[in-house]
């Protein structure tokens, strides 16, 4: 026979079967609600614990003697961290719960540090993946009550969550046998202490992480943190790939950089790499031709073929820094840059020369990056000339670019480069 203590009008009905899978028979958080008394000793194994599970059963857990609860999975303590200012509150503070909860995180972790500290202790596995069992075992006097399963002490597995419920197995123990044979278990193990160690202090640093007022200070640089979290680790990765490709550190043009522009240019390449294209908007004086020479050498020591376009006036800005050019102009003569150095009016063009360069011969589609300066010349998608049956008699350079340089031939990525950006913007290089 089940043992059914006398259960509050407020507690739901249990159901007939000793199953609770949160489905179709019950959950462990009704079992709960209607098994836990006023100064009930509690014993509880879970692997995790969250403080909106606490909040679910605070009228039950406010009002025990005292309750017992073992970790099971120690990973979990661990990742709680309390010594950083990390604040990773969706450790004990994730759950199935409604939004509105979620601002009431602050109130509900000081509830439930104000709990643990008087009627709780708290102690872990030390070993990961050594036990696997949950458990909820309810002593009040001579009567005993337990439940077990697969429910973790959280909103979700006990039940409790208005959605989102996972489904469960567990099974309530009616045996009185049985019930004293788990408590016996349960305390051989709560007492070994090469298997176990105490971890209350660890659990209660956490809490106050969550409900401390923090400086305004901490707020900004949290803030801030998180804004450029992605960044960071874009740049994190750069210096790994620069890392590897410890040429281009040793290049003339990077030593020629200073720190913020080393900075960019890092940010920048992860971003080609990750992206397929960039744009690098730097003001005017800043040093984007040289930030520009530094991508183009990092791809050129990986053998790709880059193609500068830029406007005509800006053409000699560019050819200066050539391997074939060896005047005094040419101060990085030892990084022999190969890049190819075209006109934005020579895409207009089927033919003829720019410079030394016969158009006509031309492969436009086989360059791996294109270098666009001036780029903001290429904001609008303007419409080549056709004739009366729509035909294209000639493309636009925007048309040019897109079909014969980008969309043509190898995969092309695409670098921008513009002191001057327009928000209205309509141009973007393909698989961007």
């Amino acid at each position: 026979m089940m043992n059914q203590n006398n259960n509050s009008s407020n507690h739901p009905p249990l159901p007939s079967s000793g199953i609770r899978d949160n489905y179709h028979r019950g959950n462990v958080g009704d079992f709960l609600k209607a098994k836990i008394q006023k100064d009930t000793n509690l014993s509880f194994v879970s692997a995790y614990f969250t403080i909106y599970a606490y909040a679910a059963l605070k009228n039950e857990l406010n009002a025990i003697n005292k309750l017992n609860f073992l970790f099971g999975e120690p990973r979990f303590v661990k990742s709680l961290d309390p010594d950083r200012s990390d604040n990773k509150s969706f450790k004990i503070g994730n759950d199935t719960i409604e939004l509105t909860n979620y601002l009431q995180q602050k109130c509900v972790a000081a509830e439930c540090a104000e709990w643990l500290k008087n009627k709780v202790e708290v102690r872990s596995i030390k070993q990961s993946n050594l036990l696997h069992a949950k458990m909820y075992h309810i002593a009040h006097g001579e009567v005993e009550d337990a439940i077990m399963g697969s429910s973790n002490f959280t909103v979700s597995g006990l039940g409790l969550g208005s959605t989102g419920n996972n489904i469960e197995l567990d099974l309530e123990v009616d045996s009185n046998r049985d019930r004293k044979d788990l408590k016996t278990w349960f305390d051989e193990l709560w007492n070994d202490t090469s298997l176990v160690e105490d971890v209350k202090q660890e659990v209660l640093l956490y809490l106050e992480q969550l409900y401390r007022n923090q400086s305004p200070e901490f707020v900004y640089y949290k803030t801030l943190f998180h804004i450029f979290e992605q960044y960071l680790s874009d740049q994190s990765k750069a210096d790994l790939l620069l890392g590897e490709k410890s040429q281009i550190v040793d290049t003339g043009i990077w030593k020629a950089l200073f720190e913020f522009q080393k900075d960019g240019v890092k940010g920048a390449i992860n971003k080609i790499l990750k992206h397929n294209g960039c744009i690098i908007a730097d003001s005017v004086g800043l040093g984007k031709t040289f930030e520009a020479l530094a991508i183009i050498k990092y791809f050129e020591l990986r053998n790709d073929k880059v193609l500068v376009l830029c406007p005509k006036k800006l053409r000699e800005n560019w050819t200066a820094y050539q391997a074939q050019n060896n005047s005094e102009l040419n101060q990085f003569l030892n990084d022999r840059f190969g890049y190819t150095v075209l006109c934005h009016t020579d895409l207009s063009r089927e033919g003829g020369y720019s410079g030394d360069i016969n158009l006509a011969n031309i492969n436009w589609g086989n360059y791996d990056l294109v270098v666009i300066d001036e780029s903001h010349n290429f904001r609008n998608n303007t419409k080549g000339s056709r004739d009366e049956d729509d035909k294209i008699i000639r493309k636009s350079r925007y048309e040019r670019l897109m079909d014969d340089v980008i969309k043509t031939g190898v995969k092309t990525k695409v670098l921008l480069i513009s002191a001057t950006p327009v928000g209205t913007c309509t141009w973007r290089p393909p698989n961007i």
